[in-house]
């Protein structure tokens, strides 16, 4: 059984073949393979200001987060130097000095 790509629209999984495009039931969004493959591979994440973010780059918190499990918050105004990008809803990994290893949203973050 042939697998495919979530719908790029809604993300859906419910997606199957009709003829040479891909079509996702939910939303109704038709898209070929090519437009599938091409997007799989340039993932891009953008900061709260729409800037592309890449690993190794220096970024600051835009507004106060609590951290989960913790009586601890990073306050707005933290830089966070060297961040790694990962795939996921908390789509940045970093360290940020006197909390630790984090893990932050891109929508809560603007390139330095």
């Amino acid at each position: 059984m042939s697998t495919f790509p979530n719908c790029p629209k809604c993300n859906s999984e419910y997606t199957y073949e009709v003829g040479t495009l891909l079509t996702c039931p939910e939303c109704a969004h038709e898209w070929s393979r090519s437009e599938a493959s091409a997007q799989e591979d340039t993932r891009l994440w953008k900061d709260a200001n729409g800037n592309i973010l890449q690993d190794g780059d220096t970024v600051t918190v835009i507004k106060d987060l609590k951290v989960r499990g913790s009586s601890s918050v990073v306050k707005g105004g933290t830089k966070v130097k060297n961040i790694r990008l990962v795939d996921g809803d908390h789509d940045i990994d970093c360290k940020i000095d006197g909390i630790g290893a984090m893990q932050l949203k891109s929508e809560f973050v603007r390139k330095a």
